[in-house]
Formats: C-alpha cells, structure tokens, sequence
C-alpha cells in the first residue's frame, strides 16, 4: 500500500455511509479507519460492516458515527509481525492498524502482505546447476572428491586471476586453514576488520591467538589505513609483529587495497584477504581476492552465489594450497594405511554442491550486474531523504552491492534505525542492522582496537545506524516496487516521530 491509498483510506465519522462505499471501492483496500478531528482512530469499516448496515435498512446518507459502535483491533508500533499475526488469527481479520501512543494511526498490516514474504538475500539458482548436479549422481560422485571440486576449484581461481585454490566446507573454515598456513598459532597477535561477521575473527581465537581490530574509514567502510598504522606503532612500540592480518572486504565491495597493503608490507605482515561477501567485485581492474597472499570466498546461501554452504581458499603459493587440501581431509599422509603425522579437519567441499558452484559461477556477472540494479532504485527511491547516507563505491571501485546498506546519520540514529527495521519486520520484510563490530561484541571485549581517528570510532557509528535491505538478484520488480514505498513511508514516520 502506497502512501497516497494509506491517507485516502482514513475517513472521518461524519462521512456517510455512500461515500464511505465509495472511498472503500476506491481503495480497494477493504478497509476503512474512521478517525476523529484529532487523528485518533475511532473504529474500523469493512464492506462486511457496510453490508449489514444496509441489509439492516440504514438510509445510505447515515453518517458513519450512527453505525453500532465498535472498539478497533489494532496494535502498537512495539508489535512485531508475530503480534500481528496472532492478533488476525484471534479475531479472523485480515487487517490490524498500528496505532502510536495517541491512539492515531500510523501504519496497517494485511493479511496478504505477510503472505508474501520479501528476503534480504535468497538463493537465486537456475537450470544449469540442475543439470551439473544430476551429473554427479549418474556418476556416483557424491563424497567430498570428484571432478566437480577439481573443476569449480580451477574455474573460480580463473575467475579471480589466482593460480590455486581449494574447495572448503564453509569460508569459515577457508580463514581457519589459510591462518594456519600463514603460521597463526597460540600466543600470536592477528589484525582483523572490526566491522564483519564474527566468523572473520573466530578462527583467531580457535587458533590460539589474539585479534587486535582496526576500525573503518568513512569512504568504503572498509578498514582504515590511518587506524591500521597507529595499531602497527603501537604494537612495534610493545615488541609485537603481527603474525598476519585479515582485511575483510565489506557488503561486496575491496577494502583500499592500494594504502594498505604497502602498509603491512613494510611491516611484514602477510595478508589474508577476506572476500568472503565480494565475489566479482572489481578494485583498480582486478578482481577482489586476487591481493593477499590468501584469501577466501564464502557460497553459503545468502552470497552473491551460493553451493548451499561452502567455500573456497585461493593463493598464488601452489604449495600452500596443496598442503589446505591435505589439511582439509584430516591431513592424511599418502600410504596405503591411514598414516597422520599432523592434526587435520573434514573441511573438503562434496563433489554434490560443486557441481552447484560451477552452475552459479556461470552466471556470477548477471547476478552482479542485478543486484547493482536493486541498489540504484533504493537509491533513486530515496533521494530525497538526506538523513541517508549510502555505502559509497569510491573511485576505481566496482561494488558487487551484496548488500544494499546505508547508515541514518542524524540524532538517535540507532533509535531510528530499530524503529525503521520494526516497521519493516511488520510488513514481513527482511533487513538487518549492520555488522555489529567485532570490539563491541562481549566475545572479544578484552581485544585491543584503534580507531580510525581521535574520538572519531567509525564502526561503531556504521553500526548504530546502518541498515542492510534486501538485495537478492532474484527480486523481482513488484518486491523492489513494494520495499521502496514501504521504506518511503517507514523513514518518513521515523524522522518524524523519533
């Protein structure tokens, strides 16, 4: 529902019971709100009321007020879409207004909304992973070997210009083995991006070591040059060199490859790169994952493609590489008996959902150039709310746009923020705040972190309020046309009511 058919749906007492017919046959809503001088919601009229009215004899040019009174149903703007749902199901209705503390109304759920869900970021597959999949049963490769894994692993270090790579459960499990390849061990200190996912940062902790995180720049909210050089004098001043550093490439867009490799570089601190969210993306004509020394690609089900889990570890050393996929089938020794001489993990990617990242590797561009398309219309939706900030694409950029994100920069940007996702969650639309950082996370409040500038933490300001929105490529042009009147309508009552 539009902004223009929520107000025209509102209709004072006084109104007769005609015009009220004709208001109900314009909207095509079923539902009128009958409101006083004040705003404040009387009752609800359905075409169920205006029958009876009539089958009772009331003269047409009765004025609404002269029905039998009836107290609304209605929700308050606290109610999630679970409330709601409750609340149609108790009194068979397929509407429920959300009203504020005054009693006026704000917003209306319909049955029929809720029953058509819109995800921030669903699979999106097509017939070619079908037909590969079907290859590997007729052939009876199912186990995690087969020629699937050998080819999606040769096709996706194609794909990013990196010579090797290896085909791992998870991307999780892709920054544990390249860690430990990287010689990550008990009493180390490891660089992080403080604005991710945990599983950056987990297998940090697994490994025995400790992360210090680096805050982000305002730019491409990606990690900060300035903070990772005061981090790295600080820790030379306590005698510490980093064992590596994990530069996290945020939303589908590369961190600033070109200042902060040559600052970690002098430092000899080795790269791992984490392109977990940035398949396809493109930073200064290479693709992103082609810079540290390794770097990992995550296919879970949310990514920009997916093999329903899995992931990938790719690197130009051949003989690291070789010794991930040892590692990654319980690093077993080549005799003809199991013989182990060092501890590995069940971390190969099955020859199954293989077959499913080749399918999606082929159509990795129209899933990127789709997703650009779904940020330019949020972006040309709200153009005229400059509360928005949008994630920027700087220049030499190519953003995948994973994720379509903004950050609200005005006062109580977090109250904002949860007020917006509310209302969206009432609508039976998915969004999701920004990563919450990794130094504001309980795990790791005892971790060292530095800030991109004095008193200037960007992280945590991205994080208070930034909002990720549905993004999927597989969205079609009535979900995008529905989530951007709907965010029209949330943002508008938020920045002026909060």
């Amino acid at each position: 529902m539009n902004a223009g058919i929520f107000r025209q749906i509102h209709i004072p007492a006084a109104a007769t019971l005609r015009e009220a017919l004709t208001r109900l046959d314009a909207t095509a809503q079923g539902i009128l709100l009958v409101t006083d001088d004040t705003g404040r919601l009387q009752r609800t009229l359905t075409d169920g009321d205006l029958r009876r009215a009539a089958l009772a004899g009331v003269d047409a040019m009765a004025p609404v007020s002269s029905l039998p009174a009836r107290a609304p149903i209605t929700a308050g703007l606290g109610a999630s879409m679970r409330d709601v749902v409750t609340l149609m199901d108790a009194h068979r209705i397929d509407h429920v207004p959300i009203v504020d503390g005054n009693a006026s109304v704000v917003d209306l759920i319909t049955r029929r909304e809720l029953s058509q869900k819109v995800y921030l970021s669903s699979p999106h597959l097509g017939d070619e992973e079908a037909t590969l999949v079907q290859e590997a049963f007729s052939s009876n490769w199912i186990a995690p070997l087969g020629p699937h894994v050998d080819a999606f692993e040769s096709e996706l270090a194609a794909q990013v210009t990196m010579p090797y790579a290896a085909a791992t459960i998870s991307g999780t499990a892709a920054i544990h083995l390249g860690l430990r390849l990287l010689g990550v061990g008990a009493g180390d200190v490891v660089l992080c991006s403080s604005l991710t996912f945990v599983a950056s940062a987990n297998p940090i902790k697994q490994l025995g070591a400790t992360p210090v995180f680096v805050d982000s720049e305002p730019s491409s909210w990606n990690m900060s040059p300035q903070a990772l050089v005061g981090a790295l004098d600080t820790l030379r001043a306590d005698g510490i060199v980093p064992k590596a550093a994990v530069i996290v490439n945020l939303y589908g867009q590369s961190a600033e490859m070109d200042a902060l490799l040559p600052i970690l570089d002098a430092a000899n601190v080795p790269v791992l790169e984490d392109a977990a969210e940035s398949l396809g993306a493109i930073y200064k004509g290479k693709p992103s994952g082609s810079f540290g020394r390794l770097a990992v690609f995550s296919f879970n089900g949310n990514k920009i493609i997916t093999t329903s889990g899995g992931g990938m570890l790719v690197g130009r050393d051949e003989d690291l590489i070789v010794h991930a996929r040892k590692l990654s089938t319980q690093a077993r020794e080549p005799a003809r008996h199991y013989e182990h001489v060092e501890d590995g993990y069940n971390y190969r990617l099955s020859n199954v959902l293989a077959g499913i990242g080749r399918g999606q590797l082929r159509v990795l561009e129209q899933r990127v150039q789709a997703r650009r398309a779904v940020f330019e219309r949020y972006r040309t939706a709200l153009v005229d709310f400059p509360e928005i900030h949008w994630m920027q694409e700087p220049n030499g950029h190519r953003s995948t746009r994973w994720l379509s994100a903004f950050a609200l920069k005005a006062p109580r940007a977090q109250m904002r923020r949860d007020a917006l996702l509310d209302f969206l969650d009432r609508h039976n639309v998915e969004a999701r705040p920004v990563w919450k950082p990794m130094h504001l996370q309980p795990l790791y409040a005892n971790c060292r972190y530095f800030t991109h500038g004095p008193d200037q933490d960007v992280s945590r300001s991205l994080f208070e309020g930034g909002i990720c929105l549905p993004s999927g490529s597989n969205m079609s042009a009535e979900q995008q046309s529905r989530v951007c009147e709907l965010l029209r309508r949330g943002l508008g009552q938020v920045m002026e009511r909060a």
